[in-house]
């Protein structure tokens, strides 16, 4: 018994999508896996031992939130321990709202959205969103967040590795790789006024505030300022500019 012409070329269009979410999905997810050993070298540079390194990507697995806690610690000794764990806290957060966006994709199930919850980060996220049908989606949000939670373990055992065998890191320049690696999550997102506002006021105010607080506490003031500017939209487009250019 024959298919017709049009389930032959559903079919066809189904396994293009799905292709097209695999290759993306590794490509996103071996390039971000890859920074998992800078994370792992400043940890270690930070104070942190290697096994403490694993366990903290193994059970906060989000880039920025682990940055932002070795980035404090490393300036701050662990005196600074919950000026970082509270900026890891207000980094984390977009996750939650993440999670807003694939609960459709992920579907029903406890273990499924547990599982769906340790992996909703910025790549699953938006490889999932990007795919056409919802087939490549759900194929795009899980593919890509299990190659990065597994390739992110394993470089940041390699780096851990790295720099507790180098000592020093500051004499490889390492030392300045967590602030570049804030400044290369940020960069892609500032192409309109008010990412660019929000990030350049938030700089001030951190720079203007570290000779004279701990460390850490700056980190939560600019965040109380970026907030502030993003949360009123001061510079940004009007609402109405954005449905419209929605609808059309």
């Amino acid at each position: 018994m024959s298919t017709s012409p049009s389930a032959d070329l559903d079919a066809d269009v189904g396994a293009l999508t799905r292709q097209q979410a695999t290759r993306a999905s590794l490509a996103v997810g071996i390039a971000t896996a890859a920074y998992g050993i800078s994370f792992g070298a400043l940890a270690v540079a930070s104070g942190l031992d290697i096994w403490q390194t694993c366990f903290l990507s193994l059970v906060m697995f989000s880039g920025g939130s682990q940055f932002a806690v070795i980035g404090v610690l490393a300036s701050g000794g662990l005196a600074a321990g919950p000026s970082a764990i509270a900026g890891a806290v207000l980094l984390g957060t977009r996750n939650s709202i993440y999670g807003m966006r694939t609960s459709s994709i992920v579907g029903p199930g406890f273990w499924r959205r547990v599982a769906a919850a340790w992996i909703t980060i910025d790549e699953s996220t938006a490889v999932a969103l990007a795919q056409p049908t919802p087939r490549s989606r759900s194929i795009g949000f899980w593919v890509t967040g299990l190659i990065i939670f597994v390739g992110w373990n394993l470089t940041t055992l390699l780096g851990a590795l790295i720099g507790d065998a180098i000592g020093d890191t500051s004499a490889y320049g390492l030392d300045a790789a967590a602030a570049a690696a804030f400044v290369g999550l940020l960069w892609p997102r500032l192409k309109r006024l008010q990412p660019v506002v929000v990030a350049v006021a938030a700089a001030v105010v951190a720079a203007l505030l570290t000779p004279v607080l701990m460390p850490g506490l700056t980190i939560l003031a600019a965040a109380v300022v970026a907030i502030v500017v993003g949360c009123f939209n001061w510079f940004g487009e009007p609402a109405s500019a954005r449905v419209g250019e929605a609808t059309r």
